[in-house]
């Protein structure tokens, strides 16, 4: 009886060390992503995970600014996805960063309603039987700003202005256009290519020449410069499968023509 009281003991031993084993072994990683990357960014952690299945990773999306106040704040993220290029750049400067900003994607803005014809392109906000346009707010979502950049381009944000409704980033403002709580909006060509989206309306896109380009931009954050996990995860996001993903959902990959 004493040698199987061991031999149950030494049982409890191993198994305790493979547990532990197998919890440094698993690794984590915590991206903060601009709320266009909603659904893309989805598919790219999924692909990555069936080549690193014990890696955790975990996402959180929202607006570009926001995130880029939480990081300043002391935010314990290991990789950002901005929806411009500006934010990495400032954490750079203040050396917050691991790496330099890097791009991963060009982004696009469209017009997209379930109620409304969009066929006339922006003008399409003109429409009398809109009552509600649905952004991000610009003050701290890039694509907000483009939006409020491409009415003033063509003339029409004074008109429309009053009619304006802010989400508190894109996914958000989607969604009160998707509600019908807005007729139409501005919205992130990402989103509407998006299974949720893409066959609720219809959409047209808005000429880049009206607003200043949409450089969507990566950094590794200096919590993360040890973490094998987070420089393993930004050259999986240079791969074919994962532009090809980013591809789908409408970006536009960097340096390409």
């Amino acid at each position: 009886m004493t040698g199987m009281r061991v031999n149950g003991a030494k049982f409890g031993l191993i198994l305790t060390m493979l547990l532990l084993t197998n919890l440094l072994n698993a690794q984590t990683l915590t991206i903060t992503a601009a709320a266009d990357l909603r659904y893309a960014m989805d598919e790219v952690v999924k692909a990555y995970k069936q080549t690193h299945p014990k890696t955790e990773i975990k996402v959180n999306y929202g607006s570009s600014g926001t995130a880029f106040q939480q990081i300043s704040n002391g935010a314990p993220f290991d990789i950002f996805f901005s929806a411009d290029i500006m934010y990495p750049q400032k954490l750079k400067e203040q050396g917050l960063t691991a790496t330099d900003p890097k791009l991963y994607a060009i982004g696009y803005i469209v017009v997209w309603s379930n109620q409304i014809d969009v066929s006339k392109g922006i003008n399409s906000l003109l429409d009398t039987k809109v009552s509600k346009i649905a952004i991000a707010n610009p003050d701290h979502a890039p694509y907000g700003k483009r939006a409020e950049e491409s009415m003033k381009y063509y003339n029409i944000y004074n008109k429309v202005k009053n009619k304006l409704v802010f989400g508190e980033n894109i996914s958000q403002a989607a969604q009160f256009v998707q509600t019908g709580n807005a007729e139409i909006g501005i919205l992130a060509l990402s989103l509407a290519c998006s299974p949720v989206m893409k066959d609720k309306g219809k959409y047209t896109v808005i000429d880049d020449k009206s607003h200043s380009p949409l450089e969507q931009a990566y950094v590794i954050l200096k919590g993360a410069k040890n973490n094998k996990e987070a420089y393993s995860f930004v050259e999986f996001v240079a791969s074919f499968a994962a532009r090809t993903i980013f591809k789908t959902y409408g970006f536009k990959l960097p340096y390409e023509k």
